[in-house]
């Protein structure tokens, strides 16, 4: 099945499509809205430096002859392949500097034109970077590889973007790599089927991407990760081919799916997989509460997270994430449910879920809000809804571009994000928000630090935190990385964990290291060795080479 792909100009060194940056005077007016709303005074818009401006190392090595009609090494290329998307990747690129960019890029479309290229990699001591859509929050695709390599080989997947083929008796679907949740949406759409899944990136992140980093999707509770989607997976080593059985479920040992499920390319190249589809929904049905308590609010969501019901939506935020995004202005909390399905009516489930969350002295000023929708109406993404539900929306797929914005302000933003058990969580939110803000106040003079909860269990939430602090331009990264830092070490020592969907890319390794077992790095080691002899597989992540 085709799926076809934007023709749309990306971004060079920011968030997305070039089209969504907007323009000075549009920047300036919005840099006084945000400096006022955030206190941050003299917020001035500066320009990103032109890429035939920007500083950038000459290629230091040619690639193969074999395979030089998929490789380039124009500045275009290696510029848009040399960062993902946190703010330090942008203020580097935003400045002009594009410092460990890949020496080629390689865009294979189709499987057996990877191989040679790790044949070659490996017998010439070239890293090799798997690449999908470039949306790393965590250093995952900086080819920083150290001296040990003679170059750095970025491997675009995109151009491997098909359903290859659909089993709708099992709800199954074999799809490449390289493609997005719309293309794949849209080859699915004419049977009824859509993959359920949408992180914030979902309008460029890839399949593979997903699988490599253990995405986490939409959906709040019950199948919060895509390792929950994955029924088989396809992935090609510098040892051979890597390929497992698409099953329903297995008991034959530990599984191999979960090897390759957060792998971060280190062991090989995810080249497909069989993903567990679903029918589009028809019923929908969404409700936003309010509480002036927000550790109410924390028990409300506890009490639906254990009840049950799982929703589809189960979002909290807090007062100031709530006016950040638009949704409520007064000081309250705002907990946002939804459900979903494709075969009976959500009426009664999003009643209990909010006769739970009010007893927790609650309010829903708007009541429940339910639709019906047809099977041929156009997919709407993470839930379109309406209400604060639909300002919640809107701000969750604007938040990348808003960063563009504010890396041209001088206003550092970023996030961080978590899973802690219900019964560690309130100390450990009251002192991870002291540590980070005692870091911004350190680094930047004051700071601001927003949390909402993105996903919740049975045992515990996923708190996901946004700081926004005020920069010295110039000293931007070494601000940042004060505040990241404090907040990567208050996570851990405070019982949880580095990551709950970013992954560890490089980013996150060193609180990593703290956090995972010795013996458990060990054995991965080995597994790589097994895998990657030669050790070029995107070094740095994970585990040393």
């Amino acid at each position: 099945m085709s799926t076809p792909t934007s023709t749309r100009t990306r971004s060079h060194w920011g968030w997305g499509f070039a089209d969504r940056f907007p323009d000075g005077a549009a920047r300036a007016n919005l840099g006084k809205l945000l400096g006022a709303r955030l206190g941050f005074e003299g917020l001035s818009v500066a320009e990103p430096v032109p890429l035939d401006a920007a500083t950038i190392r000459e290629p230091r090595i040619q690639p193969p002859s074999h395979s030089a009609a998929l490789c380039s090494s124009a500045l275009t290329e290696r510029a848009s392949h040399c960062y993902g998307k946190n703010y330090r990747d942008l203020i580097r690129a935003f400045s002009g500097r594009f410092e460990n960019a890949p020496d080629i890029v390689a865009r294979p479309t189709t499987e057996a034109q990877i191989a040679p290229l790790l044949d070659w990699a490996s017998s010439e001591g070239v890293a090799v970077i798997p690449f999908g859509g470039g949306t790393s929050v965590c250093g995952g695709v900086e080819g920083d590889v150290g001296d040990r390599y003679r170059g750095v080989l970025s491997l675009d997947l995109t151009g491997l973007d098909r359903v290859l083929e659909l089993d709708d008796c099992s709800r199954l679907a074999r799809i490449q790599a390289g493609a997005t949740v719309p293309q794949i949406n849209r080859a699915l759409g004419t049977h009824g089927l859509a993959l359920r899944h949408y992180p914030q990136s979902y309008e460029l992140a890839t399949l593979g991407g997903y699988i490599a980093t253990r995405s986490g999707g939409h959906y709040a509770t019950l199948y919060t990760h895509i390792d929950e989607l994955v029924a088989g997976t396809r992935m090609l080593t510098p040892s051979g081919v890597f390929e497992t059985r698409c099953l329903p479920g297995s008991g034959a040992g530990p599984s191999p799916d979960r090897l390759v499920c957060g792998s971060e390319g280190i062991l090989g190249v995810i080249t497909e997989a069989w993903i567990r589809i679903q029918a589009k929904p028809i019923f929908r049905g969404q409700a936003s509460v309010h509480f002036s308590s927000f550790s109410n609010a924390v028990e409300a969501v506890r009490a639906v997270a254990q009840s049950g019901l799982n929703p589809a939506n189960c979002r909290l935020l807090d007062p100031r994430e709530a006016a950040l995004n638009m949704v409520a202005f007064d000081g309250s909390a705002v907990l946002i449910l939804a459900f979903e399905s494709a075969s009976q009516p959500i009426e009664a489930l999003l009643r209990q879920a909010l006769a739970i969350a009010t007893a927790y002295e609650g309010r829903c000023p708007d009541g429940p809000r339910l639709r019906t929708t047809r099977a041929g109406d156009p997919d709407e993404g993470a839930s379109g809804g309406e209400g604060a539900a639909k300002s919640w929306r809107q701000a969750f797929l604007d938040a990348p571009y808003l960063l563009n914005v504010c890396v041209s302000l001088g206003v550092i933003a970023d996030t961080f994000e978590t899973a802690v058990t219900w019964k560690r969580f309130a100390a450990f939110h009251e002192g991870v928000i002291a540590r980070v803000r005692a870091a911004m106040k350190e680094a930047c003079g004051m700071g601001r630090i927003s949390c909402r909860f993105t996903h919740v269990y049975p045992d515990g939430p996923a708190p996901y935190y946004t700081f926004l602090a005020p920069a010295r331009r110039g000293a931007e990264i070494e601000q940042w990385m004060a505040i990241k830092s404090a907040a990567g070490k208050a996570v851990v020592d405070l019982g949880g964990t580095i990551t709950h969907h970013h992954a560890v890319g490089r980013v996150h390794r060193p609180d990593y290291d703290r956090q995972r077992p010795e013996l458990f790095a060990r054995a991965l080691s080995a597994a790589r060795r097994a895998v990657d002899p030669a050790g070029i597989m995107n070094p740095g992540v994970l585990i040393d080479g």
